[in-house]
């Protein structure tokens, strides 16, 4: 099976999907460049792998989550600058399989793990 990469985000502040965070993937080898870019929908996922199986390849990755705008966009008050901006998560895919990289946000916290 072709391997691909799927993400979600969750407020867990909140305790509700992050609806709306947008998020940036890049490769990181040989040198760093953007390669998607998507947003969550209401269930804090994103509507299609956000690298599919015709794109991927092994490597290194880095998924960037736009915390802050986020935050804004849902009315949260805090001091600027705020303690989370933009969530940066650097990880490799070694193998053809199903890569899921969630985040679970709060504004002063934030932890991922690979899931399933």
């Amino acid at each position: 099976m072709p391997g691909y990469l799927t993400t979600h985000v969750l407020d867990t502040a909140n305790g509700t999907p992050a609806q709306g965070m947008r998020i940036e993937l890049y490769r990181l080898d040989p040198e760093r460049r953007l390669i998607a870019q998507t947003a969550t929908n209401h269930d804090g996922r994103t509507d299609a792998p956000i690298l599919p199986q015709a794109d991927f390849q092994t490597g290194e990755y880095e998924l960037v989550f736009h915390v802050g705008a986020w935050l804004d966009g849902i009315g949260h008050q805090a001091a600027k600058p705020r303690f989370l901006d933009q969530v940066p998560l650097r990880f490799g895919m070694s193998e053809q399989d199903h890569y899921h990289v969630p985040l679970l946000i709060s504004p002063y916290g934030f932890s991922t793990y690979r899931g399933s």
